[in-house]
């Protein structure tokens, strides 16, 4: 038998999949990590922890290859978490932690970088929204904030393009990962001398940028004995989560969205030229050279609905775990008790401040409209409801970029979800189809795997491979409700815009003195 192994290097954990020569899901793995969040704003990784899951996940799943009977791995692809940054030494020592996507420290030099109308023409360029999320801002921060590791840093690299390094010796990024730093120009394949003006770093201090079906062939020996594989075993770059989903779904013809919400969340449509916003609002990351992905992310996904597990349903933990339920399965059968629209309770989901469509990392969450009939039920009603009018209001934006959405390809935790499913069939007006693979960013990581073995020839032959899907029909009744709800949850999120910085520095002041 020949398998591959798709690697998907989430927030909070890496996910290692093992296929069969038919794309069949032989055996999982995954290992989870923290998110270090000891400051205000802070998002931090350690890479080694990461490292480690990640060995630990092929470990796993190589115990299934019987290579004494002749079994074959033909190649280790991955996903990827993108809009990582870890600076090291000359030497290739760390010095720091693995900052994520999610970390917002950089906002101030987010904001002075927007204010000067410089941040417009680097987005028209590089395609990356100017947010905090983004390589560019913190380099930024550390330029004026942590100015000994900026003056020592010889080298930057995301989480990706360290584990290639500590397995290869490689300093390459694929370009797919590379176009969500905020310092790839994204029409000639290459670093912006703009962008990298502005942060004052040099092309030399970061990776080469390759084609996701770059693979490497030579493992050192050390790490090869330990996973169990050859050590010429082909590890191909792969590319960024975000468009990998998109493929993984089958999510790449004209006006198809995939839908993504795991611990954050996206909504993308595929183009096969990148696609500038002139209002900034949308992203545009590469596929490949031929595949743009342009939609959308939100910081405020499953995380948010985890949130309302651990504070508003704790003691249901022992009920799920008398009636051998998992909690959040219990939480969507509460909620499926109340009526569409929670009576009138609106939830704005920005716990952590927020990406699309507002793009203001200050913005706070809120209930709205609480009255004395409204329940606890009601409130995680509305917060899963408030998660997909958020990513509603990034399809509008959508929309006026790429043009009409028809058709909804769901993925992400929130997909094995039958309430979650309708309620986005719903809240859009759109079928929403789930494929059978849940696994979708490794299936398709492992597609460019096999496209650049050349044992696929196109990316678009993963339709053969998804398999049977469900398709969810939006319920006239419920969408009525949200016909009225979504202008006032879009209203409401521009009315309360006024007042983000103010909450959130008062926060931010709150909470040092708690330190």
């Amino acid at each position: 038998m020949d398998y591959t192994i798709g690697v998907d290097l989430g927030t909070t954990s890496t996910k290692v999949v093992l296929f069969d020569e038919n794309s069949h899901v032989i055996a999982t793995a995954n290992h989870g990590y923290p998110l270090y969040r000891e400051l205000p704003d802070m998002a931090e990784e350690d890479m080694n922890e990461i490292f480690q899951a990640t060995q630990d996940g092929l470990m796993d799943v190589v115990r299934h290859i019987d290579f004494e009977a002749g079994d074959k791995l033909l190649a280790v692809s991955f996903s990827s978490a993108m809009h990582s940054l870890i600076a090291f030494d000359k030497d290739w020592n760390a010095l720091t932690r693995v900052i994520t996507w999610a970390d917002t420290r950089a906002v101030k030099y987010t904001e002075e970088l927007k204010s000067t109308g410089l941040g417009q023409e680097i987005y028209s360029k590089t395609g990356t929204p100017i947010h905090p999320m983004a390589p560019l801002s913190k380099l930024l921060w550390l330029k004026a904030e942590k100015p000994d590791i900026y003056a020592n840093a010889a080298h930057y690299l995301g989480i990706k393009e360290y584990i290639f390094h500590r397995l290869f010796g490689a300093n390459k990024m694929d370009i797919s990962i590379a176009s969500g730093t905020g310092l790839f120009n994204i029409f000639n394949l290459d670093w912006d001398e703009q962008a990298l003006s502005v942060t004052g770093i040099d092309k030399s201090q970061l990776p080469e940028p390759v084609e996701p079906y770059e693979m490497e062939t030579a493992m050192a020996e050390e790490y090869a004995k330990v996973i169990g594989i050859p050590a010429d075993t082909p590890f191909v770059y792969g590319a960024g989560d975000g468009p990998l989903s998109n493929l993984g779904v089958n999510a790449i013809q004209p006006g198809v969205a995939a839908v993504t919400i795991g611990t954050s969340g996206a909504i993308r449509v595929v183009s096969d030229k990148p696609v500038i916003d002139p209002k900034g609002r949308t992203f545009t990351y590469a596929l490949d050279k031929d595949h743009w992905v342009v939609g959308g992310p939100v910081n405020n996904g499953g995380d948010v609905f985890r949130w309302a597990k651990d504070n508003l349903f704790d003691a249901e933990k022992s009920t799920a775990a008398l009636l051998n339920m998992d909690p959040y399965d219990l939480l969507t059968e509460i909620a499926s008790k109340v009526p569409a629209g929670a009576d009138g309770l609106l939830f704005h989901p920005y716990l952590g401040g927020e990406r699309a469509p507002i793009w203001d990392a200050n913005a706070r969450g809120s209930f709205f409209g609480l009255t004395h009939e409204h329940g606890r039920a009601h409130m995680v009603r509305s917060v899963l409801e408030g998660i997909i009018f958020n990513i509603y209001m990034v399809s509008l934006a959508l929309e006026e970029v790429v043009g009409d959405l028809h058709n909804i390809q769901a993925t992400g935790g929130f997909a094995r979800s039958p309430l979650w499913r309708q309620m986005a069939a719903d809240i859009f007006e759109q079928p929403v189809t789930v494929p059978e693979a849940f696994e979708s960013g490794a299936l398709a990581a492992t597609v460019v795997a096999k496209k650049a073995l050349g044992i696929m020839d196109n990316l678009e032959d993963i339709a053969e491979l998804v398999g049977d899907s469900n398709t969810y029909q939006p319920n006239p009744e419920n969408y009525e409700v949200y016909r009225e709800l979504a202008p006032i949850f879009i209203r409401l999120s521009r009315q309360f815009s006024p007042e983000y910085e103010n909450i959130a520095n008062f926060q931010r002041k709150y909470n040092h003195n708690k330190k």
